[in-house]
């Protein structure tokens, strides 16, 4: 749903899927400084494995070879831009491929390669986009209630009480999404459990299964992410067919999409994609944006005064959403500081250029977007959380160019961009947030960055 497609890291493998399957091996001399091949059959696999994650080794592949460097996944050239300078050079004037709907699609059975022409895209596109709008614009008090819901819970807790931070805001965020794209049926908290259940078994396998193969080598896992994905479906065809028949005065994300011109199949796969992807970047960039908090009263107090000169005493409405200016700028420092998409893919469908390099037609192009957000030649203090960085044009510049802000920003992005800002003015305007003495919160890189432990937090109320 997105030019630049900044999710596209979430299905890295999936593209090279479609690659390889499209077009035949070759193992041509690159041109590129880089790795040669570990393996003949498995390219450098084996060392992405080593690593732990794919971002892991693209940061100490570009340490080792500089902003433009080469690798090969199986039989296949890849060629990673690690600088804000060469990402501004590459030329790919292909602008109406998709590569995450096409790397999501084909990991979820829905295609096996790109289809369908540039209107009909450009249009499917706007239709989606246009969905995000309408959802957020329906479901704003729902957000806003499901956040005092969250309030009140915390408020309850005694100050010294350990809040498990990922597990409420994931549960915060699957209430959030379930309902506004699917309807009231998700009021139900067993129907938001079996959704979270499937989600999460889906959502883990395409980050770890497809990467190492681990999948395809286990009958039980692949089995049980088969019937997850099935779940989902029908449950999303079961909203479908309830929403078709019977009017409602909430408008969800599934109605926008069926009031155009898209088929029920069309319908069902923007659906998915919604709901999976817009889940976890929701959770984590609220996950995130409150334990960086946790470390600064400084910047909550910034916060707080912001809320009641926006506010005053009002609730927030969407409309004044854009006025949070501050907010907004912890909000792209939280995905610069955590690297929340640490990786974007895109075909060289035409020949295009890199610094002096030449990349051939047919190439996978890797934009590391984990190296670039913490490059010191681009951002000063890159491993300090400092919201106040984003004052200055320029740096808003440079995330517009990477798809975090901006014309660039992708609508899940933008809707969780809009839920957090929800969450946290709500949040900020009872409670103070604190760390828990000795803990440390090491990031776990798989489909976007999240704590490899349950993250803990105290609170206490504001007078």
């Amino acid at each position: 749903m997105l030019d630049f497609a900044i999710f596209a890291v979430t299905f890295f493998i999936i593209l090279i899927g479609a690659v390889l399957y499209l077009y035949p091996a070759s193992r041509q001399t690159s041109g590129f400084p880089g790795l040669a091949p570990t393996e003949e059959k498995d390219g450098n696999l084996p060392d992405i494995i080593s690593q732990g994650s794919l971002h892991e080794f693209l940061v100490n592949l570009h340490e080792k070879y500089g902003p433009v460097a080469s690798f090969w996944f199986g039989r296949r050239l890849v060629v990673s831009l690690g600088s804000v300078d060469v990402l501004k050079q590459h030329i790919n004037p292909n602008r109406t491929s998709d590569p995450f709907e096409m790397m999501l699609k084909s990991l979820l059975g829905y295609q096996t390669g790109p289809s369908g022409d540039a209107a009909e895209s450009h249009i499917r596109r706007k239709m989606y986009e246009n969905g995000i709008t309408e959802t957020l614009q329906s479901n704003f008090g729902l957000i806003l209630k499901l956040a005092d819901e969250l309030v009140a819970k915390w408020m309850s807790y005694p100050d010294s009480q350990h809040i498990p931070l990922c597990q409420h805001l994931l549960g915060f965020a699957m209430k959030t999404i379930s309902q506004a794209a699917m309807g009231s049926r998700f009021e139900d908290d067993h129907e938001v459990i079996q959704f979270c259940k499937n989600h999460d078994a889906v959502w883990s396998e395409i980050g770890k299964g497809f990467l190492d193969g681990s999948l395809d080598k286990s009958p039980t896992r692949k089995k049980s992410y088969e019937n997850a994905l099935a779940e989902l479906e029908s449950c999303l065809k079961k909203v479908m067919k309830e929403r078709k028949e019977k009017s409602s005065k909430q408008h969800v994300f599934v109605d926008s999409l069926m009031q155009g011109s898209l088929s029920e199949k069309q319908v069902l796969e923007d659906s998915m994609i919604f709901c999976l992807a817009g889940s976890v970047i929701t959770a984590n960039l609220c996950t995130w944006a409150v334990y960086f908090l946790t470390s600064c009263e400084e910047l909550q107090n910034k916060l707080y005064e912001e809320v009641n000169q926006v506010l005053g005493t009002n609730p927030v409405t969407l409309e004044q959403v854009k006025q949070f200016r501050f907010c907004r700028q912890i909000l792209m420092e939280t995905v610069r500081t955590a690297k929340l998409t640490p990786v974007a893919a895109r075909l060289q469908e035409i020949e295009g250029k890199a610094d002096q390099y030449v990349i051939p037609k047919e190439t996978l192009v890797i934009y590391a977007l984990g190296v670039v957000l913490q490059d010191s030649s681009a951002w000063q203090l890159p491993y300090r959380f400092d919201p106040d960085r984003f004052g200055e044009e320029s740096t808003m510049k440079t995330l517009s160019l990477l798809g975090i802000s901006g014309n660039q920003e992708c609508p899940e992005l933008r809707f969780a961009y809009t839920v957090a800002t929800a969450l946290l003015t709500t949040l900020v305007r009872k409670l103070r947030f604190h760390p828990v003495n000795g803990q440390i919160v090491e990031t776990k890189y798989e489909l976007v960055a999240s704590p490899k432990e349950e993250a803990w937090i105290t609170v206490t109320k504001r007078n």
